[in-house]
């Protein structure tokens, strides 16, 4: 169910996008009968209209409905602005914050002192 869905709403938003190429393929498609049956130049042969004329009508329509816009974007745009009184802020006060005191690092020992137990020179055989 969740891939037929998947499926359905991708090929929604393929055919919003792809608006204008799905009436040009039905154009296509269906030239005989959009001919005979829409066609303003049927008695005008010489033409070659073949129903390019009602084509180019639907394209129109269908590019003024893209740019139409929302009912409600046509209101009047109002700005209202807040009150700045109560968002006057204080003065900032600084409270003295007491030094840190950091210990003193203990003296590392030097790797340059021999460990006693872990160096061991090799026995030389000879």
């Amino acid at each position: 169910m969740t891939r037929f869905l998947a499926y359905f709403l991708t090929a929604l938003m393929l055919l919003q996008t792809l608006g204008q190429e799905v009436l040009v393929v039905d154009y296509q498609l269906n030239k005989a009968r959009i001919t005979a049956q829409y066609c303003v130049n049927k008695a005008r042969p010489q033409l070659h209209c073949n129903g390019k004329c009602h084509l180019a009508q639907q394209l129109r329509k269908a590019e003024n409905g893209d740019k139409k816009a929302p009912a409600g974007a046509q209101a009047k745009v109002k700005y209202e602005v807040l009150p700045t009184a109560p968002l006057v802020l204080a003065a900032v006060r600084h409270w003295p914050l007491p030094a840190r005191r950091y210990p003193t690092p203990r003296a590392a020992h030097c790797a340059a002192v021999p460990g006693v137990g872990v160096f061991r020179p090799p026995l030389l055989l000879g």
